[in-house]
């Protein structure tokens, strides 16, 4: 069976990914590489829209930097955690700061996981797997 089969909301793949990141390059690569997964991915660079997309897109993943321009990575986790469309999305935390007192945050912020920059794609994939195989 292949792993990128099923319907999204289900136990498989796809999902519906946010991808919120200030470097452009970086969250488009990423964004395709997602979607070679079968993944539906919406990209915002800084918390405002990515804030606004929730509404109509209502994301399952939502990848997160942390250092973002204006409105950092915890402020958005915290409000992501308050609204219906997202309370109960898995939230990946996207940053060079990888110190315990950086995941302490992140994990306090309402994120699920805390990856440090550089990271793997095989990394990110496997933690949308594993999430949604339970």
């Amino acid at each position: 069976m292949n792993t990128t089969e099923g319907a999204p909301g289900g136990p498989g793949l796809p999902r519906r990914v946010l991808l919120v990141d200030d470097s452009v390059d970086a969250a488009e690569a990423m964004s395709m590489l997602l979607e070679t997964l079968g993944h539906d991915v919406r990209v915002k660079h800084d918390g405002p829209s990515a804030l606004a997309m929730v509404d109509e897109f209502a994301p399952e993943v939502v990848i997160l930097d942390i250092g973002l321009p204006g409105m950092n990575g915890f402020d958005i986790a915290r409000e992501l955690r308050t609204r219906a469309q997202t309370k109960s999305a898995l939230l990946i935390a996207l940053t060079g700061y990888g110190a315990d007192s950086d995941r302490q945050k992140a994990h306090d912020a309402g994120f699920d996981h805390h990856l440090v920059k550089p990271v793997s794609f095989t990394a990110i994939e496997t933690v949308i797997a594993d999430t949604f195989a339970r």
